[in-house]
Parts: structure tokens; C-alpha cells; sequence
């Protein structure tokens, strides 16, 4: 069984990857406009899988799970080059959240 994996060693095996395999990040503005690409072949296979679009040919073998991972990837990436510690940034993410929207759902009649 394969043990969970945290942020920050998530962090840390792709900062790793980069620095050996990768050579160097690209620059940030770079990987943004990666970044929006990845988000791009994610929404295509969603729109496919769940939408009214059909699958061409080559969409069909393409994996949810896999383009997930791409976009999740290049954020990574982002969030190394930038010095973003993504396990404080989705803690204080969770604060803020349980804060300001602590009744906005409950209280929305469109969620009901």
C-alpha cells in the first residue's frame, strides 16, 4: 500500500525533479501560460466526459486522473519558483473559508 504524500514533500520531490531531469524551471510567466494550457486539455476532457461534447479520436485516450496531475504539476512549479508554501497558503485558504463562508452555502437558497 502506498503511503499518502504531503505538500510540502510534494513540493520537494518536484523541486527536485527540476533541478536533475528538468535542468531548470521555466520562467514563471512561462509556466503560466503552461499552466493555462494544462487547465485547457483538463477542460476538454471534462467537457467530453461530462458535457455535451463528443470525444474525437484523439481524446480518447486521455486520463482525468493524468490531466489533473498536469495542472497540479505546473502549479508546483509555480508555487517553488515563487516561494509559495502551499501547505500555509491552503491552511490559511481553510481559515479564511471557515470565516468568511461559514454560513454563505447554508444560507444560499440556490444550493437547496
Amino acid at each position: 500500500m502506498e503511503e499518502d504524500i504531503t505538500l510540502a514533500e510534494v513540493q520537494k520531490q518536484v523541486d527536485e525533479w527540476i533541478q536533475t531531469v528538468g535542468v531548470r524551471y521555466f520562467n514563471e510567466l512561462t509556466n503560466m501560460t503552461i499552466l493555462m494550457e494544462e487547465v485547457g486539455e483538463l477542460a476538454r476532457i471534462m467537457s467530453r466526459t461530462y458535457g455535451e461534447q463528443s470525444f474525437k479520436d484523439s481524446d480518447k485516450d486521455r486520463d482525468l486522473g493524468d490531466e489533473m496531475a498536469d495542472v497540479l504539476w505546473v502549479l508546483i512549479c509555480l508555487a517553488n519558483q515563487t516561494g509559495v508554501n502551499l501547505t500555509e497558503a491552503m491552511k490559511k485558504n481553510f481559515e479564511k473559508k471557515n470565516i468568511r463562508d461559514v454560513d454563505r452555502h447554508m444560507n444560499n437558497d440556490k444550493l437547496k
